[in-house]
């Protein structure tokens, strides 16, 4: 077999965005399959990081002119571009029902479309990403290798629940349950601005309902919910921001194509 083509190494592992109140950070050398919106919402007593990225590289080093104020940072679910920072974090906030996932860091594998099998890949392939140009464009040190890669576990410090809220002294946060991408994959809302951190449970781009630990079933009862959720921006997981219109379409194509 050939030897892997050499990255370039980034100078600039992560870039930011200010999007309203909040700061969109993300990996731009990630394929779009893995490049996870990282969202830094400020607080007057407590800032909140929902989401981490792949853990390639140091995310508090790259953004420690953002994170001035005490911080908890929280999974929408333990897959690895969006947990593989959680252990930088001294607050290490997740849903019950993954609690196990991130101490076994059940969801680690090498950043190699060579980790995947013929079945995967086709099944990637049909839900709309391409492996074709690797999972990553560039790499954050000289040498490192792709398939190298391992995420790290960590310890939850809080168990999160449906209803749980998350006060950062002048916004509070409300844990929605959305299972079915995985089993405990939460969105974070936020009743009196009427915007909703969605996590994987929906974003605007092919959604992933084959993995393990999806549920099919679940998911639907995910997008019936969310059709109904008073929401006026929805901040994804993956993608771009996006409207209450665009949510109601993607949630009823989804359940259309479900229904087949």
């Amino acid at each position: 077999m050939p030897d892997a083509p050499r990255l370039p190494v980034a100078t600039q592992w992560f870039q930011r965005e200010r999007i309203q109140d909040v700061t969109l950070l993300y990996e731009p050398h990630v394929n779009p399959l893995l490049r996870c919106n990282i969202w830094h919402v400020p607080g007057r007593d407590l800032d909140l990081l929902i989401d981490t990225g792949l853990g390639i590289s140091s995310l508090r080093e790259a953004a420690r002119d953002v994170f001035v104020k005490p911080l908890a940072a929280v999974a929408t679910h333990t897959h690895r571009d969006h947990s593989g920072g959680m252990h930088e974090f001294g607050e290490r906030w997740v849903h019950a029902a993954e609690a196990e996932w991130a101490r076994g860091a059940r969801n680690s594998r090498p950043l190699d479309p060579d980790a995947y099998s013929a079945e995967e890949r086709m099944g990637i392939e049909q839900a709309g990403y391409s492996l074709a140009g690797g999972l990553l464009t560039a790499v954050p040190i000289a040498g490192y290798q792709a398939a190298s890669y391992r995420l790290r576990e960590f310890e939850p410090t809080r168990l999160l629940e449906e209803g749980s809220l998350i006060d950062l002294g002048d916004r509070v946060l409300q844990v929605l349950h959305l299972p079915g991408h995985s089993p405990g994959s939460i969105g974070l809302y936020d009743r009196v601005r009427k915007v909703l951190f969605s996590g994987d449970a929906i974003y605007d781009g092919p959604l992933l309902d084959q993995l393990p630990g999806s549920d099919g079933q679940a998911y639907r009862v995910t997008m019936e919910r969310l059709i109904d959720l008073p929401v006026e921006v929805v901040h994804a997981g993956h993608g771009r921001s996006f409207g209450r219109e665009r949510l109601v379409q993607l949630a009823r194509s989804y359940l259309e194509r479900a229904a087949q």
